[in-house]
């Protein structure tokens, strides 16, 4: 597994420091931005390894979005999907122009039906994405779900 040791080292003290941000999330969303060579860059001070939404000719690509303080995955993927439609609108687009979706379950035995009531939900019926959805080890024990879109913008 690529870095895994130092992943996991970074990961657990974004983790903690996330979990503090999170409260005010969406008063941060529109933070700094790095922009260079039609690149932009948005989220780049919430972990120091990546950016949470990087824009490129006019296709806006987020990272995977998790949420760790949801009681169970009805919870969490409703503020991972919040989270979605913040960076989507910071962006300057919305889900009906998603173009691809990866969601991440902890346990797709267990998870999917539901996690899958509440996307059925959030998606814009006449603009669903491509979709894949898959059981994997997240990156802490009380993550359920991580969700990656695409959008146009």
């Amino acid at each position: 597994m690529y870095c895994t040791m130092l992943g996991h080292r970074i990961l657990k003290t974004a983790l903690t420091s996330t979990a503090r941000r999170q409260q005010s999330l969406f008063s941060k969303i529109a933070a700094p931005y790095n922009s260079s060579g039609g690149i932009t860059r948005l989220g780049t001070e919430v972990l120091p390894t990546m950016s949470q939404a990087v824009l490129h000719n006019d296709i806006v690509y987020l990272s995977g979005q998790v949420d760790g303080t949801g009681e169970d995955v009805v919870a969490q993927t409703k503020n991972v999907l919040a989270k979605v439609d913040a960076y989507l609108e910071e962006a300057g687009t919305d889900k009906s122009k998603l173009l691809t979706s990866t969601i991440w379950l902890k346990n797709i035995e267990r998870d999917f039906g539901a996690m899958n009531e509440v996307w059925c939900q959030w998606i814009d019926d006449n603009n669903k994405p491509v979709r894949a959805t898959t059981e994997a080890s997240l990156a802490a024990p009380n993550m359920l779900v991580e969700i990656q879109v695409t959008a146009a913008k």
